[in-house]
């Protein structure tokens, strides 16, 4: 196991600059998820701290090791990609295997190994059956096996679940989590999905444009984010965002209600309002927003409403057994210690 330090990493393909000087430090041990838009970055960082492409500037650290010009198979990494990549014509031990073509261990070390594997992954049974007669579960936990047999410093997952089914997907989320807390080494997981980051994470990097917005515990950017980006892409469904104006007393928000939130040290003027639909609901709290409901979506014990307001349409959460319907007139409350506040221009948040 091992540590993982990437210190000002710039990565340009020409003139164009996809990644602007990451940072970051990775605790031995510490499963982390870089999870963003398409696009954001996030697989670029994943090969190159692989070796998989050639960085621009900066310095990768593994276990207090500069890995710059060293090749992948030099690095003590592995990597579990979006594909599973298994040969179909090998058996599961052959593909389990395959991992250790390079080791220079016995065949006696090599088969306890994968016997050690196969147990973790509950794949003892299933070690002489062929890809084809496995579930796609079952086919990424082989992948996932080949990598775990070389007992790598770093774990690098590139969106392994991306083509399971949603019940799949559960399934293989917990299992990795389990994993994780078993055998203990350094994971760095990319997704699109942050309710897997949210899930598995020990810490999250949230990127956007190259750029990293946060590091924190999904506590942390849950309840404390960085910015209206974080606000609103972490959660779902996503943080409602209201204009709002900073007067005498608190935050104005158009002529519904003057909020009475922390303000001290910041200026008259222009801020937004940031409440999350968990925590706007019909009369319960400080009221906010009158307006009239214009969908409702059962999701049992709660239904979200969207509501058509002076300040435009926003999502509420109700009880499931006693919700408004669809052209109900409602008052919307909150409780004011779960009200954020973003800086108007920039985004950034003034208060946590």
């Amino acid at each position: 196991m091992a540590n993982l330090v990437l210190n000002n990493l710039v990565k340009a393909y020409g003139k164009t600059e996809i990644l602007h000087g990451i940072n970051l430090d990775v605790d031995d041990g510490e499963f982390v998820v870089f999870v963003g838009p398409s696009g954001c970055g996030k697989s670029t960082t994943l090969r190159l701290i692989a070796g998989l492409e050639e960085i621009t500037s900066g310095a990768i650290e593994i276990g207090g090791r500069e890995v710059n010009n060293l090749e992948p198979k030099e690095r003590d990494i592995a990597m579990v990609f979006q594909n599973y990549a298994i040969y179909p014509h090998m058996s599961v031990k052959k593909n389990i295997a395959f991992g250790l073509r390079s080791s220079k261990a016995s065949k006696a070390e090599k088969e306890k190994r994968i016997q050690e594997v196969a147990g973790i992954l509950d794949m003892v049974d299933l070690l002489e059956r062929k890809p084809d007669q496995l579930s796609g579960g079952q086919r990424q936990r082989v992948a996932i096996g080949r990598a775990m047999v070389r007992d790598p410093a770093v774990f690098l997952f590139d969106e392994p679940l991306s083509n399971l089914d949603a019940k799949l997907r559960t399934q293989m989320r917990l299992e990795i989590k389990k994993l994780h807390q078993r055998v203990g080494n350094t994971i760095i997981f990319v997704t699109h999905d942050q309710v897997e980051a949210m899930t598995m994470a020990d810490r999250i990097v949230i990127m956007k444009d190259g750029y990293i917005q946060q590091v924190g515990t999904p506590d942390d950017v849950y309840n404390r984010p960085a910015n209206t980006f974080v606000a609103t892409f972490i959660g779902a469904p996503s943080m409602n965002m209201i204009d709002g104006e900073i007067v005498e007393g608190g935050v104005s928000v158009g002529s519904e209600a003057v909020l009475s939130v922390p303000i001290e040290g910041h200026e008259k003027g222009m801020v937004t309002v940031g409440i999350r639909p968990d925590d706007l609901k019909p009369d319960i709290g400080t009221p906010v927003l009158k307006g009239t409901v214009t969908v409702c979506e059962p999701l049992g014990p709660e239904t979200l409403l969207y509501v058509e307001t002076g300040q435009g349409e926003v999502i509420a959460k109700a009880d499931g057994r006693t919700a408004p319907q669809v052209g109900d007139s409602v008052q919307l409350g909150v409780d004011l210690s779960t009200v954020h506040l973003f800086d108007h221009k920039t985004g950034v948040a003034l208060t946590s």
